[in-house]
């Protein structure tokens, strides 16, 4: 199971940290973040291999959204800074298990993982 949590209702130019908890049989698995906003279709945000080396990012966050994982607390994290009105979104996560390549091009999608979260609700005002 993945758990993602940490979502709330901010002001634009604020912080939030989302955290995303894997329990039950994970091992080796990439992690990615994805967010749907009313009316629109999913979107990729970013992900983060199993060692942490490879991280990729949708160019909508890039150099705002951060993600980072502690992989001895089966958690990854998503930072956002500078958060504006069109971040507004549900936030979920995904894993795909047994992974050790840190190639994987199908990380932007979203049916290419095994595991999917319950969303977290994002909202920036202005």
């Amino acid at each position: 199971q993945l758990h993602a949590s940490g979502g709330g209702s901010v002001q634009a130019g604020d912080s939030l940290r989302l955290s995303c908890v894997a329990s039950g049989m994970f091992s080796s698995y990439v992690t990615g973040w994805f967010r749907q906003a009313p009316g629109k279709e999913r979107e990729f945000v970013g992900f983060i291999s199993w060692s942490g080396l490879k991280r990729y990012y949708a160019d909508s966050v890039k150099g705002r959204f951060t993600i980072s994982r502690d992989n001895a607390k089966h958690t990854v994290y998503l930072q956002m800074n500078s958060l504006n009105t069109e971040d507004t979104a549900v936030y979920s996560c995904a894993a795909k298990n047994d992974v050790r390549s840190e190639d994987f091009p199908d990380g932007r999608t979203w049916s290419w993982y095994t595991y999917w979260g319950q969303g977290t609700q994002v909202t920036v005002s202005s």
